[in-house]
């Protein structure tokens, strides 16, 4: 079992930057791909990045791609995602995932989910 405590989430303005951080715990971290999804009001859970469990390897949605950015710390436990050039689009409650092996790293077939983080974003 693995539990996911995110945090780091709050309101900016457009063009602002925020980092989002998610702290897992009860399974070797650095055996697990971690992955950001996000959901806004009235939309559908939409995957945004992912990252290998070296961290060596990252995915991104094309949406986010050249100003989000993926990371990971093992020793920490902990993976992040650095926002920014934020956008009123990118205003939904940020969610940590994670799986020793999803299907699709774009899937929403990860075993572990964190309870989300609110992003505001004012315009």
């Amino acid at each position: 079992q693995v539990q996911l405590v995110e945090s780091g989430g709050g309101l900016v303005q457009a063009g602002g930057s925020l980092r989002l951080s998610c702290v897992a715990s009860g399974r070797s971290f650095s055996t697990l791909v971690m992955a950001w999804f996000r959901q806004a009001p009235g939309k559908e859970r939409e995957w945004v990045a992912a990252t290998h469990w070296s961290g060596e390897v990252t995915r991104y949605a094309n949406s986010v791609k050249g100003r989000f950015t993926i990371s990971r710390d093992n020793t920490k436990s902990t993976a992040y995602l650095q926002m920014h050039n934020l956008k009123p689009e990118d205003t939904a409650v940020y969610y940590c995932a994670a799986d020793l092996n999803p299907p699709r790293w774009s899937s929403l077939d990860y075993a572990y989910w964190g309870q989300g983080t609110q992003v505001t974003v004012s315009s």
